[in-house]
């Protein structure tokens, strides 16, 4: 494992983290709980000291699992959270739709203190604002409410968590420019790559570290689908994306299929080299689901890294869509 200086702070954090959320909810498959332990722990033998989860993630689920499994070993680990949705509301969620978000004094404080309380911890090293819009950047109250909890050693720092799909370039830069967060976590892949060109830039003008989720566009850079496209259950956050989506996708990824070098690099660890590639990026977030990808993603470190003609290859094709001709509007009928 290789790691990265968080800037402005003393965090080292492992190069490939870890998204708690795959084994938190159903929303990327589902997963036994005994696979679950088995991934976190080993994780952590892999060299993955860079934990990241929420306290949506599965109403606390996530926290919680964390600290059951690998609370043993608080101390080598570096444990990122969220919070902003109100997930002490009762109303029943309505499938993946966005829960209200809250973010007064009060309720940021009483949010950490609950996820202290399921992480079995006293301090969490970096609270991230998440999926927030930018009226709620715009409040002071927050920020006052971070800084307080910063004072009192409950969080180490404060980032901001931008989502929940790609976009949100203006609450990006408004966090880092105005509001001096440490971190911003992004989407960025070899098949998404706007806004976060544009995000890098301030990232680096501002010093602010960026945490890279989603590296293999919904699983399309992994080899999954290269046989036919799935269905996905219900419950899978990949239902919502259309067929036509995957198929222009997969397109794309026949246009990269050089990257791939044989007993050497695979197309998802070539995916994983492209985002450590930038290094305002500290670590990425693959989606980790069974002991076959938790191996052959941390591995990626080993392997050869993209050079400069490979990227320069791909800088051309996404200027020119993957020379990709659009394809004819489809109606469905609803």
């Amino acid at each position: 494992m290789k790691f990265r200086k968080l800037p402005r702070t003393n965090l080292m954090l492992s190069e490939v983290g870890f998204g708690v959320w795959t084994v938190a909810t159903n929303w990327w498959g589902k997963i036994e709980d005994s696979d679950k332990a088995a991934l976190l722990e080993n994780a952590v033998e892999e060299g993955i000291n860079f934990f990241d989860t929420a306290d949506a993630y599965g109403d606390g689920y996530g926290e919680e699992i964390l600290a059951k499994v690998l609370g043993h070993k608080r101390n080598d680990l570096i444990i990122a959270t969220k919070f902003g949705y109100d997930i002490y509301d009762p109303t029943p969620r309505d499938g993946h739709k966005e829960r209200p978000q809250k973010f007064d004094r009060e309720f940021v404080k009483y949010a950490c203190e609950q996820s202290l309380l399921r992480l079995g911890t006293d301090y969490i090293d970096l609270y991230q604002i998440h999926n927030p819009k930018l009226e709620a950047l715009e409040r002071d109250e927050l920020f006052e409410a971070l800084e307080q909890l910063q004072f009192e050693g409950k969080i180490r720092h404060y980032g901001v968590a931008l989502g929940p799909d790609i976009g949100w370039y203006e609450e990006g830069e408004y966090s880092m420019r105005d509001r001096n967060v440490v971190s911003a976590q992004i989407i960025y892949s070899i098949l998404e790559q706007d806004p976060a060109k544009d995000l890098m830039k301030l990232a680096e003008e501002h010093e602010v570290g960026l945490l890279s989720r989603v590296p293999h566009a919904s699983n399309t850079l992994t080899g999954e689908f290269d046989h036919g496209l799935p269905t996905f259950d219900a419950d899978d956050h990949r239902a919502h994306r259309k067929d036509e989506w995957l198929q222009e996708a997969m397109q794309k990824v026949d246009r990269v299929r050089f990257l791939v070098q044989e007993d050497t690099r695979t197309m998802a660890q070539s995916a994983i080299q492209f985002v450590l590639k930038q290094p305002t990026i500290i670590s990425v977030l693959p989606n980790f689901t069974n002991l076959a990808e938790l191996k052959e993603y941390t591995s990626a470190l080993e392997t050869p890294e993209l050079t400069d003609e490979e990227q320069a290859k791909l800088d051309e094709l996404w200027d020119h869509g993957f020379d990709i001709s659009e394809p004819e509007p489809q109606f469905r009928e609803i």
